[in-house]
């Protein structure tokens, strides 16, 4: 009998690992939080997302993860198609998510990176970790290799969810964004993307630090902002790197000290970028990039949509180039490690 179960547990196992994964393409879905919170305003309760999974993955993989928050007048659909990332996860085998602003929540779709609320890790942040975390559970996911991305207000709450759930992420890429603790109302987010944050660098990323009950480390980050950008001036990617890099200062005992390269000047086939390195035991892990000539857009896009230029470089491109490097490492293991 126990060689008869053990030849069926084996058969089992065989079958469930060739099987394909039954979901694929373009999946909408809907995350609302647990009744306990029902004090929470019921705008602030639920969220649309959206995951493009690609063809050909099994029961047993374990692919990364590229969580894709979108700007102010975006929704998820238009910021998948401009930025055409779905392509890119075909190529490369990876599960896309894209969380959805609600119109209740912000009539323009604005995530609300400027809200105390947001900024203590509840409000906008919390139901986006939530919906990550439901997508982690629900799909092929590798769970050491979740990315984050977002342009305008979706980059800068990507810097939230660095500094409130970096236990879940592997590496962030910004775009147009703002430092995390720029702003705490509506006057100061419209200050802060002028260039003028409420608080001073070192201040944001030590508060940030001590205070979050999720201890952040640093992660990888990659800053893309462009030259010309009206709407979020380019100083915010400077403040954004030197966020990080403050950071890491803070937590210089587990990543070691932050190494200053040269500014490069990179021609790309389209238009130019101004490149600055800063490493870590020799291998890059935060990049800046201010691409000539560039406005509030994603760099290489599809123009077809707001707040994209088909002009290189590819920003998409740049970006899984750049986080798809790092996974998260196990207890114990250094926090910078390579898959």
């Amino acid at each position: 009998m126990r060689k008869l179960l053990n030849r069926l547990a084996r058969s089992t196992r065989s079958w469930i690992r060739g099987r394909r994964f039954h979901r694929v393409g373009w999946i909408a879905g809907r995350f609302r939080t647990p009744q306990a919170e029902l004090h929470l305003r019921s705008a602030d309760r639920e969220r649309r997302y959206y995951v493009h999974v690609p063809a050909g993955l099994k029961e047993h993989d374990r692919v990364p993860l590229l969580v894709m928050l979108h700007g102010c007048k975006q929704d998820a659909r238009v910021f998948a198609e401009g930025t055409r990332m779905n392509r890119l996860a075909d190529d490369h085998r990876f599960i896309v998510l894209y969380p959805e602003q609600s119109l209740r929540a912000n009539a323009l779709r604005c995530w609300r990176w400027y809200e105390r609320e947001t900024l203590a890790g509840r409000g906008d942040a919390a139901l986006i970790a939530g919906i990550i975390r439901r997508v982690v559970d629900s799909y092929p996911v590798d769970s050491a290799r979740v990315y984050v991305a977002g342009i305008s207000a979706g980059g800068a709450m990507a810097s939230v969810l660095v500094f409130r759930y970096g236990e879940m992420l592997a590496a962030c890429a910004i775009v147009s964004g703002v430092m995390y603790g720029a702003a705490e109302s509506v006057a100061d987010a419209f200050a802060a993307m002028r260039g003028r944050a409420w608080k001073k660098l070192p201040v944001a990323a030590a508060d940030a630090a001590r205070g979050s009950e999720r201890s952040p480390e640093f992660l990888p980050a990659l800053i893309i902002h462009g030259d010309r950008d009206s709407a979020v001036h380019p100083a915010n990617a400077d403040q954004i790197a030197e966020q990080f890099h403050d950071l890491a200062e803070v937590f210089a005992s587990r990543t070691g000290p932050l190494v200053e390269a040269e500014e490069r000047r990179i021609l790309d086939d389209d238009r130019p970028y101004r490149q600055r390195d800063y490493l870590a035991n020799g291998r890059v892990v935060l990049r800046k990039m201010i691409v000539e000539g560039l406005g509030h857009a994603w760099s290489g896009g599809d123009d077809r949509h707001p707040f994209n230029e088909a002009a290189g470089p590819d920003a998409s491109r740049l970006i899984w180039e750049f986080v798809s490097q790092f996974r998260r490492p196990g207890r114990g293991s250094p926090r910078l490690a390579r898959h």
